[in-house]
């Protein structure tokens, strides 16, 4: 695990404006502003109090609101989903952490089970106001049980809402929106964009979260089922989310170079799901690329690719292609570099695209 140890100094918080945040800082102050804002509000996990997280995302947490409101569990994910029902049932907002992605599986029977069907069950009369935090996919040079890209199986689960921020500012934003929710959130962080960094204030995106209008519902900085086009262009549309987005962002800048202007959808947030920022860039450009981390078949991107199927066909000017994953398990670091998207992938399939009428 030393590739962690090098990168845990650059993960304090910090509010000073203009300054470089990085990605782990803005989680760890929204947590913190969460925590501050309502009493209800616990952080619990495996490693998350003292050591403050494997990652440092909970680091100062239990020194500054004490051991009952952030503190460890014992190594047993079944039995710290299972304890965030019963809390967020009393009337508390849980927000619990899985270690890594691979390790939350022995947890799915309470998450799939009980989490995700409390408030059909009950008729919307209970409802469950709890965040499961995964960090999760690869680029770190992890191996297999944790670099994992599991959100497909969460997102096909009715009941639960899926984000995945891969920016500064939205992994602030998108946590306190996360943990304003009344029902389930499963909160996918992109580990290899942890110590990523931007020039945003913590304190301006306090503000615009604290500002937001509030009807009763959750606070919405319009992250909640709100894509974003990050690069305008007009040839062809990369679709992507969480930790993929930086390559799509690196191939589009590539492309520009042959010709080609690719705009660049950041979907934030997979369950609910914005069809109308899909429809809209595909039909603007006439071609897309889906591109993700995880494996290719029964994926996210294969619904993606559907739902530009059912809704633009008839602006499609060349079939929909995916950028993916290989269908195997998570290899080893040394291998892991080709298994991902990355910009010559991306490229790759772009050259595929049928470019003449």
């Amino acid at each position: 695990m030393s590739w962690l140890a090098t990168r845990s100094a650059d993960m304090t918080a910090t509010t000073q404006a203009p300054a470089k945040t990085t990605f782990a800082a803005a989680l760890n102050t929204a947590l913190a502003d969460s925590m501050e804002a309502e009493d209800g509000v616990c952080v619990f996990g495996e490693d998350v109090g003292t050591l403050g997280g494997v990652f440092r995302i909970t680091d100062g947490l239990t020194a500054r609101f004490g051991t009952s409101r952030c503190f460890d569990t014992p190594l047993a994910e079944s039995g710290i989903a299972g304890m965030a029902v019963g809390m967020a049932l009393n009337g508390m907002r849980p927000v619990i952490e899985m270690q890594f992605d691979a390790f939350a599986y022995p947890a799915l029977e309470q998450i799939f089970s009980h989490i995700a069907k409390y408030a059909n069950r009950t008729r919307g009369n209970v409802r469950l106001p709890l965040v499961i935090r995964i960090p999760y996919g690869g680029g770190v040079g992890g191996v297999e049980h944790h670099c994992d890209s599991s959100e497909a199986y969460y997102a096909h689960t009715a009941g639960l809402k899926v984000f995945t921020p891969a920016t500064v500012s939205d992994a602030y934003l998108m946590l306190r929106e996360a943990i304003d929710s009344p029902d389930p959130v499963v909160f996918f962080e992109p580990k290899k964009l942890y110590w990523s960094k931007d020039e945003v204030s913590l304190e301006d995106l306090r503000a615009q979260y604290d500002h937001a209008q509030y009807d009763g519902e959750p606070r919405t900085v319009g992250a909640q089922g709100r894509a974003a086009v990050v690069r305008e262009g007009t040839d062809v549309s990369l679709i992507s989310y969480g930790p993929s987005v930086s390559a799509a962002l690196k191939a589009a800048d590539a492309a520009e170079e042959d010709g080609i202007s690719a705009e660049v959808l950041d979907l934030r947030s997979i369950v609910p799901f914005d069809d109308d920022a899909l429809r809209a860039t595909v039909e603007k450009t006439g071609r897309a690329v889906v591109v993700a981390e995880a494996q290719g078949f029964v994926s996210v991107a294969s619904e993606i690719v559907a739902r530009i199927q059912e809704q633009c066909f008839h602006s499609l000017a060349s079939p929909v292609l995916r950028v993916t994953g290989f269908d195997i398990p998570y290899p080893a670091p040394k291998l892991e570099e080709p298994h991902l998207p990355n910009v010559d992938r991306i490229l790759d399939a772009l050259d595929e695209l049928q470019w003449e009428d």
